[in-house]
């Protein structure tokens, strides 16, 4: 009996100390809460170190593919993990930028944007306007023909619309729901298509004419190609001015949606005032007239773009059909389960004439406003500063805050001589405008098929420039990898 009750006891005594066991691993141990929330606040800890570890690895990185640009030498491939000054040494790069005065880091920043732009509006032009000639779409993304020469039928358009298996590739490319080319375009499109629309009625001109920005730069105003065009519209430094862009070191009308979009519909009456046809005035628009010209004489015919097609430069042979795609995918892309990304910017904005000298950190410092929203809808100041010294000048501001603006107004201008002291020293504004017009050499290697009269022109320099930059003493020698040194003005 006494052994049965030990052996009982010992049962319940090893049962309890193995359901303390179990409950300690469970919820109801009145501990684990604990335990569980320090452990997943350590683990949310490492996770946000490494996040923040590997944003500066970029950043470091960024900032060193920009000086190897900018000074133009060879760079040797740091350690990964460094001595003083490496760069992926995150804590050098911190310091090194917080040494810079604010002009500095504004500059830094801005040849970063630029070479960020340039890249991507790279990377954009020969996805979407230079189909490779060797792309097939995938068998699940074409629909049948009839199905879209009807629906670019049924848009019935001043601008002829024709579907032959050229424009079917690109209508199959834009309409992709793996791009997010036209999710983002749509987005942008709700705030910039309103006033674009607007723009080409008051001209006269067809509204699907909206969709050239699209081809042209993807609906951003800061775009920059290579070719050093500029813009929502792709303007090139001689026709900004020739069409009344102001384009200086402050202001650069070419990224003002509104002002770029009125010099763009004066250029565009000008073309087809020339051709009398459409499609000819958008290859024009493209590569301009000379080349058109040229390509109606060695086709023998001035009919319409599909008639000197073969004539044409590479890039502008997919232009127009490229134009008529993005029509296409702007009119039917819930058809093609395309969904729209919201726009970045506030939608509703309004515009407050500026008559002193400001910079827009006066503004986002004093009302609060995110000096990126301010950037975002006022693209032209280049330096973030509205020059209006002998004129006034548009502050476009988000409408939720326009009345905040009037009120503070005073407060506003009493900053200029805290973030306008060293931009409004004479010799630094001179020093800057000397930087704006030094050359910068680029190097461009030479691919299959690649001319250097084609070659001139994407960069907008001369054949005999390149040849004398080169030492070349003919210019049909060019072979495939070959490097060619390139200057352009910033």
């Amino acid at each position: 009996m006494k052994f049965a009750l030990r052996t009982t006891t010992l049962l319940i005594i090893a049962l309890l100390t193995f359901s303390n066991a179990t409950a300690a691993e469970g919820p109801i141990w009145p501990f684990n809460k604990l335990n569980r929330k320090a452990k997943k606040e350590q683990q949310a800890q490492m996770e946000e170190a490494e996040r923040q570890a590997i944003i500066e690895r970029m950043v470091a990185d960024s900032i060193k593919r920009l000086l190897a640009d900018t000074a133009k030498v060879e760079v040797v491939e740091p350690e990964e993990v460094g001595h003083e000054g490496a760069i992926s040494d995150s804590t050098y790069w911190r310091e090194h930028f917080e040494a810079m005065s604010v002009h500095e880091r504004d500059s830094v920043v801005s040849q970063w944007y630029e070479k960020t732009a340039i890249d991507s509006f790279e990377n954009f032009y020969k996805d979407f306007i230079v189909l490779d000639s060797t792309w097939q779409p995938s068998a699940e993304a074409v629909l049948p023909d009839s199905v879209y020469a009807e629906r670019l039928k049924a848009m019935v358009s001043p601008i002829h619309l024709p579907y032959n298996e050229v424009v079917r590739n690109y209508i199959i490319r834009y309409t992709s729901p793996t791009s997010g080319l036209m999710s983002r375009v749509l987005g942008l499109s709700q705030y910039y298509f309103p006033m674009i629309e607007q723009e080409l009625i008051n001209a006269n001109l067809p509204v699907e004419l909206r969709a050239l920005p699209i081809i042209e730069s993807a609906l951003q105003p800061t775009a920059k190609s290579r070719a050093a065009a500029v813009g929502m519209w792709q303007f090139v430094y001689a026709t900004g001015k020739a069409y009344g862009l102001e384009i200086n070191s402050f202001v650069d009308e070419r990224c003002d949606p509104l002002q770029s979009t009125r010099a763009a519909c004066k250029y565009l009456k000008d073309l087809y005032r020339t051709y009398g046809d459409w499609s000819l005035a958008l290859a024009a628009y493209n590569c301009g007239p000379g080349n058109v010209n040229k390509a109606i004489a060695r086709a023998g015919v001035r009919g319409s773009f599909w008639d000197i097609y073969a004539h044409l430069p590479r890039e502008t042979r997919g232009y127009v059909p490229a134009f008529i795609a993005a029509t296409y995918a702007y009119n039917y892309y819930h058809l093609h389960n395309i969904e729209v990304t919201p726009p970045p910017m506030p939608m509703a904005t309004d515009t407050i004439m500026v008559s002193r000298v400001m910079h827009l950190e006066q503004v986002a410092s004093t009302i609060d406003i995110p000096i990126e929203t301010l950037r975002l809808i006022n693209p032209q100041y280049r330096l973030d500063i509205i020059p209006a010294s002998t004129k006034k000048y548009p502050l476009k501001l988000p409408v939720r805050d326009l009345s905040h603006y009037i009120i503070n107004e005073d407060s506003i201008m009493a900053k200029d001589s805290l973030y306008l002291k060293e931009y409004l020293d004479p010799a630094k504004v001179e020093k800057k405008r000397t930087e704006e017009n030094v050359a910068r050499t680029i190097t461009h290697v030479v691919k299959r098929g690649e001319t250097l009269g084609g070659i001139s022109r994407r960069y907008g320099v001369t054949t005999r420039q390149i040849m004398q930059w080169n030492n070349l003493k003919n210019a049909n020698t060019l072979r495939i990898g070959q490097r060619l040194k390139i200057q352009r003005r910033r």
